[in-house]
């Protein structure tokens, strides 16, 4: 079957829809509170163990995505996360939290894992010109899974019940998974339109010809392996910038909405409707800094978000006022996305393409450790001060230092260049 480079995008998007809904699990907390008698602590701690596990199964399963390719990686993906949730069905139906551990948090954690790097280093393939877009089209897919999920469970939690609301999502994803991953494939001859600028006539305008210098720079670039990647510094550079865009960014997702109501006063519904609103910013966050990257680079990118998120967390820090709060919140958390979706690019710049998906996975284990620390560092300084301002000032302290690392990055890039 011949495939469309739109249909490998659909597809992809297919894909993250439905292990982002993990953004989603806020909506099972007080539910399976209910169902099962369980505290709040334990419950929660579903969600962490599956953000850990996304990232270690991203970094571990990277090689085997390579290796076996998209649709192979897609199926087991599929049926990890599907049986991740027919299994907390099963979990809440006995009423066994272990159980709900192994099955969200660790079977589910790596079905998230190898479905979030499946279909990247396909799709930037398809797309070399505009890498940054290519990824944001398909990780926006994974920021955007919440507006959709959200709304679907409780939909199914109050008409089917908690049990029925796992069973119904689980077959329903893993349908739609499989569709997409049998769909995916990477082209024959690598970089689609890299072979064919190559084949084609020479440009008559200088435009074209500008144009197809790049194509040629792009076939000629070296790819590197794993092993090799980790070797570099701007690996280490890139898994701290990552590490340190996370940490602050779930954090402040962990308490979005009772850090709403207790600085600027917003009710319960209304808090709730700011979240929405981050969960659509954070989707479009990243396709449109994702589409910026391929115009200014991904190091000045990079560069932008830590210096809007500093400048943000300091203002934030002292305001009380309700519009100007949730803008600065909406401009964390669009960088925080941004953040995802400009780094399959940054990679490939930097890399090449042939080893993407296993780079990539090693890089987000640094996802994994910030999913531990986020929600951990902001509830610590939250207790020690009894409000978010020291919490805000320490984000930008660890913020400066991965601005700094982003323009050595960058300084280092320019000096190759000259």
């Amino acid at each position: 079957m011949k495939r469309n480079r739109w249909g490998i995008a659909a597809s992809a998007v297919g894909i993250h829809i439905c292990v982002g809904s993990v953004y989603a699990w806020s909506v099972f907390v007080k539910p399976i509170i209910a169902a099962t008698g369980a505290t709040l602590a334990s419950v929660q701690f579903t969600f962490s163990l599956a953000i850990f596990f996304l990232g270690m199964s991203a970094a571990f399963f990277g090689s085997f995505v390579e290796q076996s390719g998209p649709t192979k990686s897609g199926i087991l993906s599929a049926a990890c996360f599907s049986l991740g949730l027919l299994g907390t069905g099963l979990s809440i139906y006995i009423n066994n939290i272990w159980l709900m551990y192994l099955s969200y948090g660790v079977i589910g954690g790596v079905g998230l894992g190898v479905g979030y790097i499946t279909p990247v280093s396909t799709l930037i393939k398809w797309f070399p010109h505009n890498r940054g877009f290519a990824t944001g089209m398909a990780i926006m897919g994974f920021g955007f899974a919440a507006l959709v999920a959200g709304p679907a469970i409780q939909f199914l939690n109050t008409n089917v019940g908690l049990v029925n609301t796992f069973i119904i999502m689980g077959l329903s994803y893993l349908i739609v998974m499989i569709g997409s991953a049998f769909y995916l494939k990477a082209p024959a001859d690598g970089d689609v339109a890299v072979q064919a600028a190559l084949k084609a006539n020479k440009s008559e305008s200088e435009k074209d010809s500008k144009k197809l210098e790049k194509i040629k720079s792009l076939a000629a670039q070296r790819q590197f392996s794993a092993p090799e990647a980790m070797k570099t510094k701007p690996f280490y550079s890139l898994w701290w910038m990552l590490f340190i865009n996370i940490t602050c960014g779930i954090g402040l997702l962990s308490v979005a909405s009772p850090m709403a109501q207790e600085v600027v006063g917003l009710s319960p519904e209304r808090a709730a409707t700011m979240v929405g609103i981050i969960g659509l910013v954070n989707g479009a966050g990243r396709l449109v800094w994702a589409s910026i990257s391929d115009y200014i680079g991904r190091g000045f990118t990079y560069i932008a978000f830590f210096i809007l998120e500093i400048v943000a967390c300091i203002m934030l820090a002292d305001t009380t006022t309700e519009f100007l709060f949730q803008a600065l919140f909406l401009v964390i958390i669009s960088c925080y996305g941004g953040g995802f979706s400009c780094l399959p690019a940054y990679l490939a710049d930097l890399f090449g393409t042939k080893s993407l998906s296993n780079i990539h996975g090693k890089v987000l284990t640094a996802w994994a450790m910030a999913g531990l620390a986020g929600p951990y560092l902001i509830s610590v300084l939250k207790e020690q001060s009894n409000g978010y301002a020291s919490t805000l000032y320490v984000y930008a302290a660890l913020l400066g230092t991965a601005l700094v690392v982003s323009l050595i990055m960058q300084f280092r890039k320019s000096r190759a260049v000259q």
